[in-house]
């Protein structure tokens, strides 16, 4: 059996996906032949977290501490070299698959209680394709007798086309990001864009500008939804939309690897619900009642040379 489960393939029009039962993750993404995200083989284990789904936080908590409801919790520090806990509780998991045709997948966990996070929740993704691309749902609903902290994201890296990062043009419309500290890239404070090289509002060669940030402050467009674009040269790309009420950060990764051959292939774009140590600020946690739900949904579209 592959390292990742069983490989649910996905089809629509000229859009094909493959989503892993470990991690519930995209594993490829393509529109034609031409690839929208860094996929891996079937026969790999999944490269860090790509194509992951990240719940019940996403990115960082510090030192795996947090206090919620008055009571202080210590989850496992999963980032080691930063002493952080990260992209929750389900990366590594196997998800049961609950649904599964030629245009649609859905995959179900039930996150058992643990010391850390006490809270038992029934998780479900949902990937659809259509003619506007890949929609990306998680759902999280509370089986719990007590309300749960809780934030999401998608983990996937984008591609616009030919060549790496450096090549591409990214249109972002945030205009305020969270200083990070440079060891462990936890959040310091709110700055915004203006003046610096994290402005991307207008569109601009990314070059060899690192970016590892969380965004906020996010403009959209008259319907709504909020867009980052990635271009190459000839004005081909890829875009990720979703609903900035829901998903008020995004963090964005140039996927600096470097001396490996995925250095700077992809750029992560990633929606969430909450910043960077979330659960010790407090900002935008969802405190997820018993009985409740939360729904996130991203779509992942191909955009082409015409739709510069």
């Amino acid at each position: 059996m592959s390292p990742s489960g069983s490989q649910l393939e996905l089809h629509h029009g000229d859009y094909t996906a493959v989503v892993t039962e470990v991690g519930a993750t995209l594993r490829e993404l393509r529109v034609e032949t031409r690839p929208l995200v860094v996929g891996f083989g079937p026969d790999e284990i999944r490269p860090a977290h790509r194509g992951a789904v990240l719940a019940p936080w996403p990115n960082r908590i510090a030192d795996g501490r947090y206090s919620f409801g008055g009571v202080s919790r210590q989850l496992p520090v999963t980032e080691p070299a930063r002493g952080n806990a990260l992209h929750g509780l389900v990366t590594w998991v196997r998800w049961q698959v609950v649904e599964h045709e030629a245009g649609h997948a859905v995959l179900r966990h039930r996150l058992v209680p643990q010391p850390g996070y006490p809270h038992p929740l029934e998780l479900t993704v949902r990937y659809r394709l259509d003619d506007d691309g890949l929609h990306w749902s998680v759902e999280a609903s509370n089986t719990g007798d007590s309300a749960a902290p809780y934030g999401c994201a998608p983990h996937p890296y984008l591609v616009a086309g030919d060549g790496r990062v450096d090549d591409w043009t990214l249109e972002l419309p945030a205009s305020e990001y969270l200083e990070v500290t440079p060891d462990r890239l936890l959040p310091v404070e709110r700055a915004s864009v203006d003046g610096t090289a994290l402005d991307f509002r207008d569109g601009r060669r990314v070059g060899d500008t690192f970016v590892d940030h969380a965004f906020t402050a996010l403009g959209h467009d008259p319907d709504g939804r909020s867009r980052a674009r990635l271009r190459d040269g000839t004005g081909q790309g890829v875009e990720m939309s979703w609903d900035a009420t829901r998903c008020p950060w995004i963090q964005i990764h140039t996927g600096d690897r470097p001396g490996e051959a995925a250095h700077r292939a992809g750029m992560a774009v990633e929606p969430m619900t909450c910043p960077p140590d979330a659960f010790n600020s407090g900002t935008d946690v969802v405190a997820l009642a018993p009985g409740a739900s939360h729904q996130a949904t991203w779509t992942i579209s191909a955009l082409s040379p015409s739709s510069h």
